[in-house]
């Protein structure tokens, strides 16, 4: 399957179409099954031998340190995502960036979350499912206590870090390195046909997460 041109065939164009809503909903189904505690459900949205650590890959392992993580942290949680963009890379993997804001309920706090995933998805044995998901912070704060300034991410009881949110993309800090002169801009070529992420991207190297 060619990446430079539109698919031409019906059924390339129906299978991408199909395709686009499983992975919507796969997006989804993550959030209900996390937010409902049903682990089961939530771990058998990734890969069979998903990369859990250095030491650990598969659905097992995930599922033990989902466990400890949630009773360990918070008492509940709500997610909601949107601004759900997909590109595929063949007829069998993808990748795509969706928001979500979050809300936690941990310990006498009330904290709420702004962040985004950069996912890599794969279709196995006729599935979307989850190769990856890399969270990508911009704020956690208590309800009451606006993330103004450095070091959004502000979790209770937790040193305060610099989350990962603009890093993905390096037009960030290009915005606000090169402020305009007076003459006329230039204005990019557009993004080739579904590239737009990895045109956005310019080749930027992943950013290393900090666990929450």
């Amino acid at each position: 399957m060619s990446l430079s041109k539109p698919d031409n065939s019906i059924e390339q164009r129906l299978d991408r179409l199909e395709s686009t809503e499983e992975i919507r909903q796969l997006v989804a189904k993550y959030s209900l099954s996390l937010d409902m505690r049903d682990l089961d459900a939530h771990v058998n949205l990734f890969a069979p031998d998903i990369r859990v650590s250095r030491e650990h890959t598969g659905r097992a392992h995930l599922k033990r340190w989902l466990d400890d993580t949630l009773r360990l942290q918070f008492t509940g949680t709500s997610h909601h995502t949107g601004n759900h963009i997909i590109e595929f890379d063949g007829i069998n993997h993808a990748h795509g960036v969706v928001y979500s804001k979050n809300e936690h309920e941990t310990g006498d706090e009330w904290v709420i979350m702004q962040m985004l995933y950069w996912d890599n998805y794969q279709r196995i044995d006729n599935q979307w499912l989850f190769r990856r998901r890399l969270p990508c912070y911009w704020y956690a704060t208590d309800l009451n206590q606006p993330p103004v300034g450095d070091l959004k991410m502000r979790w209770p009881d937790r040193e305060a870090y610099s989350g990962a949110f603009h890093d993905l993309f390096p037009s960030w800090q290009d915005f606000w390195q090169n402020p305009p002169d007076q003459s006329e801009p230039e204005v990019a070529a557009p993004a080739p046909l579904g590239q737009f992420l990895e045109t956005l991207r310019d080749g930027a190297a992943d950013p290393k997460i900090r666990v929450r």
